[in-house]
């Protein structure tokens, strides 16, 4: 029974670190320019990707991107394999969003090397606490240096129908701060 499964692990094993040394990865680039993320791609990696990301759309990310710095991203040649992004006030409080590696590269130390480049910015290195939501990921967390935290999240589930209500109501309130 022993022998049996040391054999099969043995398979396994030489399966993965066969796989691990045929994927070259001398090729592979992280980018901080945002100007550089191809769009579709990116809604494609988090729909293929990221359960929480199924009813996102094109221009939503799009906004997402534009307000979000630093936004790095994980190149094989042409093609978006990974993504992160953060928001911050640059010294005391910064949120990481959207941390997401293709399928076919996860387990290889891209995922770990994405959040350590986001975290390594210059907008995010001196930052006192950096958070992030995660529902599964924990243990992966963990390991870069997280920790729970059950005290200070809260959450405020916007109740904005859509965004067209949203743009009425700021524009209502710039003409009433107009006035004053």
């Amino acid at each position: 029974m022993y022998l049996i499964n040391f054999f099969l692990f043995s398979i396994t094993f030489n399966l993965i670190v066969g796989e691990f040394l045929k994927m070259n990865f001398s090729h592979i680039e992280f980018c901080t320019d945002k100007e550089r993320i191809d769009l579709p791609q990116l809604l494609a990696l988090y729909q293929k990707t990221a359960f929480w990301a199924q009813s996102r759309c094109l221009e939503d990310v799009e906004i997402a991107i534009a307000h979000s710095n630093p936004v790095v991203s994980v190149w094989d040649n042409k093609k978006l394999i990974g993504s992160a992004r953060a928001t911050s006030d640059g010294i005391y409080r910064a949120s990481i969003w959207d941390v997401v590696i293709d399928s076919t590269y996860q387990g290889y130390g891209l995922g770990r090397k994405l959040v350590e480049t986001i975290i390594s910015h210059p907008l995010l290195n001196r930052v006192e606490r950096i958070y992030l939501t995660t529902t599964h990921q924990q243990n992966f967390y963990k390991r870069i240096g997280f920790i729970e935290n059950q005290t200070t999240t809260m959450v405020l589930h916007n109740t904005y129908p859509n965004s067209q209500e949203s743009l009425t109501s700021w524009k209502e309130l710039e003409g009433i701060t107009a006035k004053l």
